[in-house]
């Protein structure tokens, strides 16, 4: 950890009076447990201070965490602390009203590709901002106060974003934290429960897409699934593009992308995911960013959709005959 840069986090903290605590938009598990969790962490520790949670959409997905953020008025976040947690850019911040704040504070573990804020404590190297909350509660832990809600909202997001612990960015640190955690009684069949437990249409649509998954020629998966496709299984954003998940056990496949029709029906959400293979710069040429291995973005024609496939297939055939191991 960047000791210096946290020891500053902590005395602009313990300085304001008045924190919001904000997030990307579209938030997924890291988001929203990161966020979640260290607003229940500065609630305990300081509980005269005003922090409040703005966010201006949410997460059907996790709304088993109980109540979640709201959206405020401009003068909740002047003279304010903004704290940025998991959002790689300006642009991807949920609520706009961000500007307002005093000063800014960037926590994200994404690749610090458009740096933005006042203070930035980025780590780009961590499984996820939950990993990074987790280890500021440890360095600090004799000032703040961890509950057991706090410890359920980090640990969510904790296993959301490392695959359940599967990728490569989990470390030996990782475990230790997520121990931690644990420690303050985390109910781990409740939350896996509430996690991963699918209904009947769920699974009739996974079994659908299971049949419609194309291979290209060198091994990159992808599916394409339409609002219309979305509306037939009664399928919100987040389980339509649960469906990368789909392709990742797939021999041979190191690159798997999930295109997913947008409500405007004017553009495409690409969910790409790989193993062992980069794809973080194939999506920043297609709108987006992110990850080595996780990484979004968006298209905006099927044209352009097929030249990610092609783009993405070229990629992998540079992988396979550059490296070994692969499976």
């Amino acid at each position: 950890m960047a000791e210096q840069i946290t020891d500053i986090i902590l005395e602009k903290i313990k300085v304001y009076k008045k924190i919001v605590i904000m997030r990307h938009s579209r938030p997924d598990g890291d988001a929203v447990g990161s966020t979640k969790g260290l607003t229940e962490i500065l609630r305990a520790t300081y509980p005269d201070k005003d922090i409040i949670l703005a966010a201006d959409d949410h997460s059907g997905y996790l709304s088993f965490l109980g109540e979640d953020g709201g959206t405020y008025p401009d003068d909740a976040y002047k003279n304010a602390l903004g704290i940025v947690l998991d959002t790689a850019t300006e642009d991807r911040i949920s609520n706009k009203q961000f500007r307002l704040c005093r000063e800014i504070i960037k926590i994200d573990h994404h690749i610090d590709v458009k740096p933005y804020g006042d203070i930035s404590w980025v780590e780009d190297d961590r499984s996820s901002v939950c990993e990074m909350i987790a280890a500021f509660y440890e360095r600090y832990q004799n000032e703040l106060k961890m509950t057991e809600l706090a410890a359920t909202c980090i640990y969510t997001g904790l296993v959301t974003d490392s695959g359940r612990f599967r990728f490569e960015s989990v470390k030996g640190r990782t475990m230790r934290l997520a121990g931690l955690l644990l420690d303050f009684g985390i109910d781990l069949e409740w939350l896996y429960a509430n996690l991963y437990m699918e209904s009947m249409d769920e699974l009739r649509f996974k079994g659908e897409m299971l049949s419609e998954i194309e291979i290209t020629e060198n091994g990159v998966a992808y599916l394409y699934i339409t609002n219309e496709m979305k509306r037939a299984y009664g399928l919100n954003e987040e389980q339509a593009s649960e469906c990368v998940s789909f392709m990742s056990t797939i021999k041979g496949s190191l690159i798997w992308l999930a295109f997913i029709e947008n409500a405007d029906g004017q553009s495409i959400r690409v969910r790409l995911r790989s193993r062992f293979v980069t794809v973080n710069g194939l999506a920043e040429k297609y709108h987006g960013g992110g990850h080595a291995c996780a990484s979004g973005a968006t298209v905006y024609s099927e044209d352009e959709m097929d030249a990610l496939i092609d783009d993405a297939d070229a990629a992998l055939a540079d992988y396979k005959r550059n490296n070994g191991g692969w499976l």
